[in-house]
């Protein structure tokens, strides 16, 4: 797979975890906790503008999904490998409300994640 470009949204920001599958893999399913690989970009909702992305890094990563984020804890399960999808993810799922401490506190985020493989 090629570096995904994802749309400026525009509208509102959704208030729970929206989950689309872009592209259904065929290979192993990821569960909760699981170990993952992945690519992934990510944008933040209200301006569209790329704040990480494996794929300007040139390599993928793998972590465990117990050390992420609540809106990719939730929202990689049931996917499978060779699969592409998006995740909308709101504050509270993401790096908490605006004065959190982190760059991307208040924010809803935007995710594009191919799984690549599970451990």
């Amino acid at each position: 797979m090629t570096k995904p470009e994802i749309d400026f949204q525009g509208g509102d920001a959704p208030t729970e975890l929206q989950i689309t599958d872009v592209v259904v893999g065929e290979g192993a399913e990821a569960v909760p906790g699981a170990k993952v690989e992945v690519h992934y970009l990510g944008v933040e909702f209200d301006s569209g503008e790329e704040f990480d992305s494996s794929w300007s890094r040139g390599e993928s990563i793998d972590f465990p999904l117990q050390g992420l984020i609540q809106g990719w804890q939730d929202g990689i399960p049931g996917m499978r490998v060779g699969g592409r999808r998006q995740l909308v993810i709101p504050p509270h799922l993401a790096y908490g409300p605006a004065g959190g401490g982190h760059r991307l506190s208040g924010k809803t985020l935007i995710f594009v994640i191919d799984l690549l493989g599970v451990g």
